[in-house]
């Protein structure tokens, strides 16, 4: 018996070295698409696979034929669909709850294993971090507790995909929005916040805001003609 982590983002490597010391059993990490097909799996001997952040479609051959387990940053039914950590924010929300559910065709609509609380504070990067730790004890708890899932209940609710065009702050009406717009895109993969003043495409990251004021560190660089 083997278990899968697969991830697609550079905060999770490692994790399959650490769970094989916490569960005592053998483990194997995917972070590229190529390995995510029925064939590889069965050859490697994979019976469950876990998705702490994907950001690829699974093929239907393997949740089909594997119990792939997906983490969804919302308290589902609630917030289904992309984006999640982003629109949370853009809603207001300081907290939230990490969900682990089985993956099925339709979009964050499985039966759900088990949730756990989350704090919303900090920049993106420090909120994935955070993350990580919480999903390693739910996996945990999920192999070694033989966990069940149960049918969602509630009134579903969905979240739009946000582009990298989202990020631009020519709309942002306050300080606490300019750094909320800031922080919740500042980590590896996403696109920087923005403005676009003439020629010039000023980025930013690591936001602080105190009152009515917000500091961050900023990246210019010149627009092609083209863009």
């Amino acid at each position: 018996m083997v278990l899968v982590v697969a991830s697609s983002r550079p905060w999770h490597l490692g994790m399959g070295e650490k769970l094989v010391k916490l569960t005592v059993l053998a483990w194997h990490q995917i972070g590229s698409i190529d390995e995510l097909n029925a064939e590889f799996l069965s050859d490697i001997g994979a019976t469950q696979i876990f998705f702490p952040h994907w950001s690829h479609i699974i093929p239907a051959a393997v949740f089909e034929n594997f119990e792939c387990v997906i983490f969804h940053m919302t308290d589902l039914p609630y917030g289904r669909g992309g984006s999640p950590l982003q629109n949370l924010i853009v809603r207001g929300h300081s907290n939230t709850v990490i969900s682990a559910l089985r993956c099925e065709r339709g979009i964050d609509t499985g039966p759900v294993f088990l949730k756990r609380p989350l704090s919303l504070a900090g920049p993106a990067h420090e909120i994935f971090d955070r993350a990580t730790a919480v999903i390693e004890t739910m996996i945990v708890d999920i192999v070694r507790e033989g966990i069940k899932p149960k049918i969602q209940e509630g009134l579903p609710t969905h979240f739009k995909r946000r582009k990298p065009a989202d990020s631009d702050m020519r709309d942002v009406k306050s300080a606490r929005e300019i750094y909320d717009h800031i922080r919740m895109v500042d980590a590896d993969g996403y696109p920087k916040a923005y403005v676009e003043v003439g020629n010039l495409r000023i980025e930013f990251e690591d936001a602080q805001l105190e009152e009515n004021l917000v500091t961050a560190r900023v990246s210019i660089t010149i627009r092609s003609e083209s863009s």
